[in-house]
């Protein structure tokens, strides 16, 4: 099952997608309050002859609550690590976690703008775990239990403004840099560690072209660590890092500027695309 974030009755809606007929489901709040009974009745829900509507009649958001903690995994594949910090270095012994928030996520096909004081933006393919449970304190054989699902996603980075120090939170929330595919549930995408290819073009170009075998931590050994500390929830969402390729590693570096196009697909996951734009499209956050 497939499931998208929808302006609908005057607020925020899970909606099932069902080919390109949306079918709304709950709130955003009250669909994460139980995910697993929303799941059991969605199938049901799209085979009303009566329901749904067209999905461009629709507009696209973000299923994640506002409430939502975003943790990010930074350098979390073996080749981008070796062209990136730890190049000629030993593997980190532990995840390099960063937050976003809520507030930087957008959906595909919503412009992104560039911000006047960068010489334009990074991309970053990744695969996005949500959680659909409760987890505090779990270890690694039960963590991937509290995954609901996954979807496409790009890290979308301000690297000027990542590198000015240690912390990553300004480069890394910039307006509408977080755009994020459809929710595929977890029953139809598998355990990653099977091998998802993740691929990145620019203007048709391939930059990236990974696969998930490549990560030096599973999404459930990065849930069990975050659960020690603090406790997930449901609509939290994991991005788990992304495979080698991105611009500013590269010679001459290459960088996102308005009128680019980027894409990230994944398997069974789908085609996220954005375009990039000028600042003047940060009046819209």
């Amino acid at each position: 099952m497939q499931y998208i974030g929808i302006k609908h009755d005057g607020g925020t809606w899970v909606a099932a997608l069902s080919g390109e007929r949306v079918f709304p489901l709950a709130s955003v709040t009250d669909f994460w309050a139980d995910a697993a009974r929303w799941q059991e009745k969605a199938p049901a829900i799209i085979t009303d002859p009566a329901g749904g509507g067209e999905r461009e009649l629709f507009t696209e958001v973000p299923l994640v609550p506002a409430s939502a903690r975003v943790i990010c995994v930074g350098l979390n594949y073996r080749a981008h690590a070796a062209e990136g910090s730890y190049k000629d270095q030993e593997l980190p012994s532990h995840p390099t976690l960063f937050g976003r928030w809520t507030a930087s996520l957008s959906v595909g096909n919503v412009p992104v703008p560039v911000p006047g004081n960068e010489e334009g933006l990074d991309w970053e393919a990744e695969v996005a775990a949500y959680i659909g449970k409760r987890v505090e304190s779990v270890d690694e054989a039960t963590a991937e239990d509290a995954v609901f699902g996954y979807s496409t996603f790009n890290d979308i980075t301000a690297r000027r403004a990542q590198k000015l120090t240690s912390q990553w939170t300004l480069g890394k929330n910039g307006d509408f840099t977080g755009p994020l595919g459809p929710l595929v549930s977890r029953d139809e995408v598998g355990d990653l560690s099977d091998g998802l290819q993740v691929r990145t073009r620019v203007n048709g170009i391939e930059v990236q072209n990974g696969n998930t075998r490549d990560m030096i931590f599973s999404v459930p050994a990065i849930i069990a660590l975050i659960s020690q500390t603090f406790t997930l929830h449901p609509g939290d969402v994991i991005a788990s890092g992304t495979p080698e390729g991105v611009g500013y590693a590269r010679t001459p570096q290459w960088l996102l500027k308005a009128g680019d196009s980027v894409e990230v697909e994944i398997d069974k996951l789908g085609t996220l695309v954005t375009p990039i734009g000028d600042p003047s499209l940060r009046t819209r956050a």
